[in-house]
């Protein structure tokens, strides 16, 4: 079971440790948004600071409809306790979280400031 918070901007924490390698780990303060397909989103200095590998570019419909083409990195997270390979969003946005990372996890959130973030894995 992981937990997070809600901030005061109504928004659904999670930390998550990030890397490349074993030696090079960050832990991330991430939003959740359920209306993100992907795995994660990093700003380019953390993708940086972690050394993460380039491995494409792919493009993404935003939720205003616009196209945008995203640079896309190889990293591994810490998910339930294992470690999880995922592709990372270069995106100048707040580090998020994305549904292909929740798959198979249940999501309690306490909808107020200050209310808890929970995330279990599903049998």
């Amino acid at each position: 079971m992981m937990q997070g918070f809600v901030n005061q901007s109504c928004e659904a924490i999670i930390p998550v440790v990030v890397g490349h390698s074993k030696a090079r780990q960050q832990m991330v303060q991430t939003v959740i948004d359920t209306g993100f397909t992907g795995f994660l989103s990093l700003p380019l200095s953390i993708i940086e600071s972690l050394e993460l590998p380039w491995i494409f570019r792919d493009s993404a419909t935003l939720g205003d409809g616009s196209e945008v083409l995203f640079e896309m990195y190889r990293a591994f997270v810490i998910w339930h306790g294992q470690y999880q390979v995922v592709d990372v969003a270069a995106s100048e946005a707040e580090p998020l979280v994305g549904m292909s990372l929740l798959s198979g996890s249940k999501l309690y959130i306490e909808a107020v400031q200050d209310g808890i973030v929970t995330i279990e894995a599903m049998p």
